[in-house]
């Protein structure tokens, strides 16, 4: 199966430069582009990519308001991989919290953009679990919730072990054999934890853990 991607910068060697490296996969294509956060919507409309590649800083729509717009308005909507300059950008936190499935430095490697884009697209793990816990440690630190701040979520004694395993990035076949469950009882309990946080996919349930204090940042 072949997916397809959209690629947002407002910077065109950026974009020929991530064209050319997702184009020399057999089972990549890029199917569309955007300049500015302002043109996503109508291009993932015409070209419905599984990710799409979204530069964090832009002139006129920024990536985080542009990931908001695209969640706000399709269903499904695809995956959204946050790409910017610096790692510690609050504007990646942000757009993390507003729902895009992980980010990238512009300055990773290939092979790694290329095993992001398969990461987020078969939703099944925690793209670099570690970042994330460093940017929820310094956008949240000391002011993270009581340790149970999930409590009003009614999470059950397994859904909690597996929103923990999650946290560290765990895929479910990983899940499972941490557990000794079967894969599709870790699938359901992973749908389960989602359902109950309202989070749209693992990182948006990991973000929520780490605010809340249910997972400890140190």
């Amino acid at each position: 199966m072949t997916l397809s991607v959209v690629v947002v910068d407002d910077e065109p060697l950026i974009r020929s430069g991530l064209r050319a490296i997702i184009n020399a996969e057999p089972d990549l294509t890029v199917v569309g582009e955007a300049g500015d956060g302002a043109e996503v919507l109508p291009v993932v409309r015409r070209t419905s990519p599984d990710v799409v590649l979204m530069d964090v800083r832009m002139p006129a729509v920024d990536g985080i308001q542009a990931t908001r717009l695209l969640l706000d308005s399709l269903d499904p909507a695809p995956r959204v991989l946050v790409v910017t300059t610096f790692e510690n950008d609050d504007y990646v936190y942000d757009a993390l919290r507003a729902g895009a499935s992980g980010f990238l430095l512009k300055r990773t490697p290939p092979d790694d953009i290329i095993a992001a884009i398969r990461t987020v697209a078969g939703s099944e793990s925690l793209l670099f679990p570690e970042a994330i816990r460093a940017l929820a440690l310094a956008h949240v630190g000391a002011q993270a919730q009581r340790p149970t701040g999930l409590d009003e979520f009614q999470l059950t004694d397994r859904e909690q072990e597996v929103l923990r395993l999650m946290a560290r990035g765990l895929s479910n076949a990983e899940i499972a054999a941490e557990l000794i469950l079967g894969l599709q009882t870790v699938k359901t309990h992973v749908a389960n934890v989602l359902s109950k946080l309202n989070a749209r996919d693992r990182t948006q349930a990991v973000i929520k853990a780490y605010e809340s204090g249910f997972v400890p940042l140190h």
